[in-house]
């Protein structure tokens, strides 16, 4: 059932005021005109009995309807305008009344208990329709997140953060520890024999750069083909001991990496030296502006890549979201494991809302009563029931008529 307006419950509220104030006319009328014609019409005393009492009965309920509202026709009346007069009170009874009977742990939990929340609403997210409009709402929030984040300032959170944790802890130490795990478990083995591997190819394909080179800083009197020979003789000899590095595992300058690494990674715990070289190393790499350029490009391309993503429906990152959603959707209706945690989850969120924030909601709805004026309370809560409240006038119109033609009748019958 749709409300009605402010503007739908005046005018409802207008016509109830009408007949009820016509009723007490037309009691009127009939009374003016049944006494005067009852010394004629005999059996028109039972009629202005009935209209008299009528009369009285509406003006009686007129009078107590309008005192709550206002003082009846103007007039400072003791115990009238009860609501304009009471409003703070009327405020913080409401407030009270809400607080015992729909904010109480008793009443919250048996109600938040008996939901099952989860299946109905997996139900409802594995509809592919309900899916895409879940995720066209997260691209509004994302774009508009966006759209209003500076970036400036998110430049400045992330600076912020790095030189929170990871320029202020000393990286030495833990690093250092990181080596020995890695030389622990045999990880340096691969990047050496890549190394090897690298150097064994540039050695075999670059023969003629070696003799060269062995050439140029050779003394000018050596005759060309000494250093010719003696270039073969290096090359061949570079080449053979590449392949015994790469042949043996156990190679003595394999042994002699892993020794001076090990070294490395004591040093970079124990020794002061080399603790404040690894730190100045730091600083300067994290300090440099073209990491701050850097990040500002990163930024600026994460951006852009998002807001491009979330703009299109047909991008990866909607389509994985939608199927994100499709399949908790399911989830959420096959597992009863899961929804049960999840109905759980909700129940035990909104139980310790409703504890913490309760207060928080009566004295909301005490203010806000409070700040109203008294004319304007009284308007408001007369729009709301004062409709109903004149079938209180017109129930004693009729009350009145009956009460008033039985009273007479009755004395009639027992006084003559």
């Amino acid at each position: 059932m749709a409300l009605m307006s402010d503007a739908e419950r005046a005018t409802a509220l207008r016509r109830m005021k009408s007949i009820a104030t016509g009723l007490l006319i037309g009691m009127a009328v009939v009374f003016a005109v049944s006494f005067a014609l009852q010394e004629t019409y005999g059996w028109l005393q039972y009629v202005r009995a009935a209209a008299e009492g009528g009369m009285v009965g509406a003006l009686a309920d007129w009078f107590a309807v309008t005192a709550l509202f206002r003082h009846p026709m103007g007039l400072p009346i003791p115990h009238t305008a009860i609501i304009p007069r009471k409003k703070d009170q009327i405020g913080e009874s409401l407030g009270g009344f809400v607080q015992e009977n729909f904010l109480s742990d008793e009443v919250v939990g048996a109600k938040l208990g008996s939901m099952a929340m989860a299946a109905p609403v997996g139900a409802w997210l594995s509809r592919p329709a309900n899916a895409e409009r879940i995720a066209l709402e997260g691209a509004t929030a994302i774009r508009a997140v966006l759209e209003v984040v500076d970036d400036e300032d998110v430049l400045q959170l992330l600076e912020s953060l790095a030189r929170k944790h990871m320029l202020a802890p000393e990286w030495s130490s833990t690093l250092g520890r990181m080596l020995e795990l890695v030389l622990r478990d045999g990880h340096q083995r691969p990047l050496v024999d890549l190394v090897a591997d690298r150097a064994a190819e540039w050695v075999a394909t670059n023969r003629e750069t070696v003799v060269r080179l062995v050439a140029d800083r050779s003394p000018a009197w050596l005759p060309a083909v000494v250093d010719s020979l003696v270039g073969e003789r290096l090359h061949r000899e570079l080449a053979g001991f590449l392949a015994a590095v790469r042949a043996d595992p156990d190679h003595r300058v394999r042994r002699s990496i892993d020794g001076w690494l090990a070294d490395f990674a004591h040093d970079m715990q124990h020794s002061p030296e080399t603790i404040d070289r690894v730190e100045r190393l730091k600083h300067a790499v994290l300090d440099d502006p073209q990491l701050h350029e850097a990040m500002a490009a990163g930024w600026e391309s994460i951006k852009t890549a998002l807001l491009d993503a979330v703009e299109n429906p047909a991008s990866e990152l909607r389509a994985s979201f939608v199927r994100a959603v499709m399949d908790l959707g399911s989830r959420l209706r096959t597992d009863t494991a899961l929804a049960a945690k999840l109905d759980a989850w909700i129940a035990g969120a909104a139980g310790y809302l409703v504890h913490t924030y309760r207060d928080q909601v009566t004295a909301l709805i005490g203010d806000t009563v409070a700040r109203w004026d008294g004319p304007e309370t009284s308007r408001k809560i007369e729009l709301q029931v004062g409709r109903d409240l004149q079938f209180i006038r017109i129930n004693g119109t009729v009350v009145g008529s009956l009460a008033g033609v039985a009273i007479f009748a009755v004395a009639q019958a027992l006084l003559g």
